[in-house]
């Protein structure tokens, strides 16, 4: 039986990035994220997920913060799956 994609890898957030949740799709590739750090960011979902990653309300992201306007814009990087957000939450790293 093949291992799945979540057992293999699991994306941990560079020390520059955030893990959020998915609070609003607004539409035109944006969404509003609620991170761990507190902040509300509105975000931009770019090319590269945009037709391979499905993201919906509730999803847990890593976000990486623009470098102007930084606490309140940022791009999705990645999309966790519910069995990856177990792994993190045993890893610590999301509550």
């Amino acid at each position: 039986m093949p291992k799945e994609e979540d057992e293999e890898h699991l994306y941990l957030p560079e020390k520059d990035e955030v893990l959020g949740i998915v609070d609003q799709m607004f539409g035109n590739d944006r969404v509003r994220v609620r991170c761990k750090d507190g902040k509300i960011r509105n975000c931009r979902i770019p090319g590269k997920l945009r037709k391979r990653v499905w993201i919906l309300e509730g999803d847990v992201v890593a976000v990486k913060p623009w470098p102007v306007q930084g606490d309140e814009r940022g791009d999705i990087v990645y999309r966790y799956t519910k069995t990856q957000v177990e792994r993190l939450r045993k890893m610590g790293l999301w509550e």
